[in-house]
Parts: structure tokens; C-alpha cells; sequence
């Protein structure tokens, strides 16, 4: 299951970056020049997972969904939400499908720490990193 949410991690902005951009349109529409980089992998993601068959229903319904959200941010997470979860199951379901979305992301670089209590972080760290002895953190929001 870590390798599945770790998947997820890298799939799911892409996919949404694809159905904000296009709508259901993202569905049918062909590969656009002008779209970026983050917006093409999710359309050439969905493409793959969509072209399984009829056991894509769950996942092109929460992805119509999410484009049919609108800009209502408690809506928006809900139906990102319903789309982790249609991919999830997807992926669990068929573990070859893990295998062919994973050769479509790119290469992430490695992370290496060194040092006495050093510390790596792969893509972005949201809160605090502390090592030492006695260390003492407060964070005010």
C-alpha cells in the first residue's frame, strides 16, 4: 500500500492539473502544445488509466467531477479526495497499471543526507526540521 500512496503522490497533481485545465474535455482532447509540461503527463496518465476499459468508469467520473467542481474550495477537495480514492482502488486493482504509470513520470533526483543527524528532504518540507540535542520548536499560525 506505501508504494501505491506514494504513487499517488506523484500522479494525483498532474491529474488535477489536467482537469482544471481542461474540464471534461481532458477526457477526449488531444495533446496541446500550449498546455505545460505538469498538464500534458496528467493527460498522458489519464490517457493510460482511462484505456483499461470499463473498469475506468469510477476514475473518468470523479475526474469529470473535479472539473465540474468549480472554484468552491470545500467542493474542490472533496472531489480531489474521490479522485485519490478512484485511483487508489485502480492501482490496487491492477498492479501492471502501477508499472506502466510509473515509467511515464520522470526522473526524480536522488535525495542523500550526510553528516551527523543531517536531514533530506524530497520536494517540499511544510514545517520544521530539527535536530540537536535538547532542541525546542514552537510554531505560532
Amino acid at each position: 500500500m506505501a508504494e501505491i500512496d506514494t504513487l499517488l503522490g506523484q500522479i494525483m497533481p498532474a491529474v488535477e492539473a489536467a482537469a482544471g485545465a481542461y474540464g471534461v474535455g481532458v477526457l477526449t482532447r488531444a495533446e496541446d502544445e500550449a498546455a505545460g509540461a505538469t498538464v500534458r503527463l496528467g493527460q498522458r496518465l489519464l490517457a493510460r488509466i482511462l484505456h483499461r476499459g470499463p473498469d475506468s468508469a469510477p476514475v473518468e467520473a470523479t475526474v469529470t467531477s473535479l472539473a465540474d467542481a468549480g472554484a468552491d474550495q470545500d467542493i474542490l477537495d472533496l472531489r480531489r479526495a474521490e479522485l485519490r480514492i478512484a485511483l487508489r482502488d485502480a492501482l490496487r486493482d491492477s498492479p501492471s497499471l502501477a508499472d506502466e504509470l510509473s515509467v511515464l513520470l520522470p526522473e526524480r533526483p536522488a535525495v542523500q543526507a550526510s553528516g551527523e543527524r543531517g536531514v533530506a528532504v524530497a520536494g517540499n518540507n511544510s514545517g520544521i526540521i530539527s535536530t540537536g540535542d535538547g532542541a525546542h520548536n514552537t510554531l505560532r499560525q
